[in-house]
């Protein structure tokens, strides 16, 4: 076994000259020596041969590259304060690169995490955001005290929590709101979107409410229509882009398709939720038209 050869429980016990059952009970207890000493291998059970054998784990580090990407992603987020994203920084080099790559990988990232620009809300994040994520999957209502925007002051809400979402340095909290007599319209099927670092407090409370299978709250398919993170309805539209980069634009709205015209520009359709679209469309100025449709 120890060569890579796969061996079924009988061969073994027979070898031993033990039972089958007590085989089952020492592969256990090996494959968690192997876990606990954390010396790279693992005993895997081959179908084509039907036996065991022990094999390579698959790495647990990261490689340059990865490690890179990862860190510079979450150092252009700028979602977190300083003392809350540079641990996670030190953390993934320390526990993810291999000893002999973690200086270069340091030295990379170093000016960056040196300029780092916190965002201007000054609050933190970590500390609440496993429990707003454990109500979502347990289906808990949150009660929750909201500054809102708008016209600035606190509100308190219960919510049903469906899902959390990051876009453009803030995380979100998606969830239904139990009372709908504060809703322009009380109709809307869809959730409403609060940034978290304005939940000023929350208490997970102990009721549970249901979403049916059919009815199911798809936090992917909802992301893909909810680029701007601004509250309203779905709406379909329609608009005729002459920029150079169409990619950018079908990068920017997923569920965006695209047909070239004959002069060269492209008209797209896409489906998104809110009016925060209104404000992306005007800031592409002449490259976006829309009347001419």
């Amino acid at each position: 076994m120890a060569q890579g050869e796969a061996f079924t429980k009988r061969e073994l016990a027979q070898h031993f000259r033990v039972t089958e059952r007590s085989i089952q009970r020492d592969l256990g207890a090996l494959r968690c020596f192997l876990a606990e000493q954390d010396i790279g291998q693992e005993i895997v059970y081959d179908k084509v041969s039907r036996g065991y054998r022990i094999q390579d784990a698959a790495p647990q580090t990261l490689s340059n590259s990865e490690i890179l990407a990862v860190c510079k992603i979450l150092l252009e987020s700028r979602s977190m304060r300083k003392d809350e994203m540079l641990p996670i920084l030190d953390k993934l080099i320390s526990r993810c690169v291999p000893e002999q790559n973690k200086k270069a990988v340091q030295e990379l990232i170093a000016n960056e995490k040196y300029h780092y620009i916190e965002p201007h809300h000054n609050k933190q994040i970590l500390s609440g955001l496993w429990e707003i994520g454990q109500a979502i999957q347990k289906h808990q209502v949150l009660e929750i005290q909201y500054e809102r925007m708008k016209e600035p002051k606190l509100v308190t809400r219960r919510v049903q929590p469906v899902g959390i979402m990051f876009s453009e340095y803030y995380f979100y909290l998606t969830a239904f709101q139990e009372n709908k007599a504060n809703f322009d319209n009380p109709d809307d099927l869809f959730p409403t979107i609060y940034r978290i670092d304005r939940i000023c407090t929350f208490k997970v409370l102990d009721e549970h409410f249901r979403i049916p299978y059919k009815d199911r709250f798809e936090e992917g398919e909802f992301r893909k229509r909810v680029q701007f993170m601004y509250g309203g309805k779905l709406e379909h539209i329609k608009f005729r882009y002459t920029g150079p980069s169409i990619e950018a634009v079908l990068d920017r709205l997923p569920t965006a398709t695209a047909v070239q015209a004959t002069n060269g520009s492209w008209i797209v359709d896409a489906e998104v939720f809110g009016r925060g679209i209104e404000m992306w469309l005007r800031s592409q100025g002449d490259y976006i038209v829309i009347d001419d449709l």
